[in-house]
């Protein structure tokens, strides 16, 4: 029999900050993780780069986290994006902040960091097993008392057995499962008697109808604003960046409505996605934009006037969809077509049919109910020295270093935390 005072499954973001805290307190901990080495999800976080937390101030950092933000406001009072960066900085991975508050280490490469939590771990006696799934709690009169699991390194499919009084569950959700986030977690919490909320991919780029967007497959857009529809209904709208592909549209804003469309998605809801290629300028402003264009180069082609209007990429689209001949001279456009560009122009549409897998989706909505977890220590409220944290728990929220903070933030709440 191995014993440990805790026992943290998964070696992700969530793990490591769990496994390194709890160490620093003087406990003797095993972190179990299922892949080869830990931290595979985080090293690719960010396109490599790893956005680690947001200087957003508490109150709007807990607006923008989906279901219940409040659920965090006890975590994030003790351990926030100050502590977090002060933390890292401790550990040797000095960070930067950039563009929309956004925090990232300094030299730009998330295996870095990965490696420096790792050796963190270590260096303060955290025992790491890898290739190591468990598979089963062992619970006693509402008690956790250990885990079982199978030992797959080097082929060995052994039965392992491990005890301890504190259990703190970090599998993440089921995004990138090539990482490891397969949801064998919430598999474990049902056993222990859990509510786990139905989960879907978010923050995941969508399908559109139609051969638009491969059309202008490549496209980046910048300060726009995108709103979307749902049967008919304004559903929510982003402003900044985002792009095209041959399969639909991504980037930054798609992503973040995405937590909006998917659900609706399921639910078979007619989905609208429009965006504002000219958000910068009023109604009016943009009339009389229009209105110079035409009589300045009255003497010129309208598919020419629009270069000076649109990314070339996009005239052919423009084109198609307003009806008005290419040819058309400038003082030849009507009130009525101009009318018919200006609306093209404040809602360029695509039908959203559908998203893309898991294996791109950055994180997973739903997961465990936090109603049966007490947001003061993260532990469950059904077993005793049973512990939740990270992507785990029915919390998400947009791109921007939102969720690692989640992440960091449940894992040093949940460590801080015991008999």
């Amino acid at each position: 029999m191995q014993k440990f005072d805790t026992i943290i499954i998964g070696g992700g973001a969530a793990g490591l900050m769990a496994a390194g805290q709890s160490a620093e307190l003087g406990v003797k901990v095993l972190v179990l993780e299922r892949m080869n080495r830990p931290g595979r999800k985080l090293s690719i976080t960010g396109k490599g780069r790893c956005n680690i937390t947001n200087t957003a101030p508490l109150a709007e950092f807990i607006s923008q986290v989906q279901p219940n933000g409040r659920f965090l406001r006890s975590s994030f009072s003790d351990f926030f994006s100050d502590e977090l960066i002060q933390f890292f900085n401790k550990i040797g991975v000095k960070t930067v902040i950039e563009r929309g508050g956004r925090v990232f280490p300094e030299s730009g490469k998330a295996v870095e960091l990965v490696h420096s939590m790792v050796q963190w771990c270590k260096n303060i006696g955290v025992t790491i097993k890898t290739n190591v799934r468990v598979n089963q709690l062992l619970i006693e009169d509402s008690k956790i008392i250990g885990v079982q699991g199978i030992n797959n390194e080097n082929g060995k499919n052994e039965a392992v057995t491990y005890h301890a009084n504190k259990v703190i569950i970090t599998t993440g959700g089921v995004s990138y499962p090539a990482t490891g986030s397969t949801g064998d977690g919430y598999e474990l919490a049902k056993l222990a008697g859990h509510k786990v909320n139905p989960v879907w991919p978010s923050l995941v780029p969508l399908e559109t109808e139609g051969l638009k967007a491969k059309s202008i497959n490549g496209l980046e857009l910048k300060n726009i604003k995108a709103t979307v529809w749902i049967d008919g209904k304004k559903a929510g709208e982003d402003f900044g960046e985002m792009s095209f592909a041959d399969f639909g549209i991504t980037g930054p804003i798609v992503l973040s409505l995405s937590r909006l469309i998917v659900p609706a998605l399921k639910e078979k809801k007619e989905i609208i996605f429009s965006i504002d290629l000219k958000s910068a300028l009023d109604d009016k402003k943009l009339d009389n934009r229009l209105i110079r264009d035409f009589n300045e180069k009255g003497k010129e082609k309208f598919n020419e006037i629009l270069t000076g209007l649109l990314p070339k990429i996009l005239i052919p689209v423009c084109l198609q969809d307003t009806k008005i001949e290419p040819d058309k001279l400038g003082h030849q456009i009507s009130a009525n077509e101009r009318k018919e560009l200006k609306k093209w122009l404040r809602n360029f549409e695509f039908k959203v049919k559908g998203h893309r897998p898991w294996e791109e989706a950055i994180i997973t909505a739903g997961g465990i109910d936090t109603n049966e977890v007490n947001q003061k220590t993260m532990e469950s409220k059904l077993v005793k020295g049973l512990f939740f944290a990270g992507e785990i728990l029915d919390l998400d929220a947009p791109t921007g270093g939102y969720n690692l903070q989640i992440a960091f933030s449940t894992a040093w709440t949940a460590a801080q935390n015991s008999d």
